[in-house]
């Protein structure tokens, strides 16, 4: 094991640093919920690798990625709705987004402190 187990620690922590600016931003756009012309925003999860993402077809037979661009993805759904004053702020979906993000963070948190509590173990300082 070259990195002993601290690339899930460093991803972990990262992965919290996420959520915490996420619900920042998920919040601006809840307090901005009024403000005419205002247009949500929300950030994009990090990769794991640091990089981007592809997906390896390791057999022929497996399916390929034309056919899903341009497709329907419901995680991100285009804004159709506007208010009168050009506003594209939906709370109902802001606020899931909130309280998702916000379990999503707790998940992490706990993962972390379970895997210090190991490493304490591990080192013999534990219980």
């Amino acid at each position: 094991m070259a990195n002993n187990g601290l690339g899930l620690m460093g991803a972990l922590k990262t992965r919290m640093h996420w959520h915490q600016a996420r619900q920042k931003l998920l919040a601006e756009n809840v307090s901005n919920a009024d403000t005419p012309k205002f247009k949500p925003h929300d950030l994009r999860a990090p990769s794991p690798a640091g990089g981007a993402m592809t997906l390896a077809q390791t057999s022929p037979m497996h399916l390929g990625l034309s056919g899903q661009q341009g497709g329907f993805d419901p995680r991100d759904p285009k804004r159709f709705e506007t208010t009168p004053s050009a506003n594209s702020v939906n709370l109902e979906d802001e606020m899931m987004k909130v309280a998702q993000n916000q379990s999503d963070y707790q998940l992490a948190a706990s993962l972390y402190s379970k895997s210090l509590g190991l490493m304490k173990i591990a080192i013999g300082k534990g219980r």
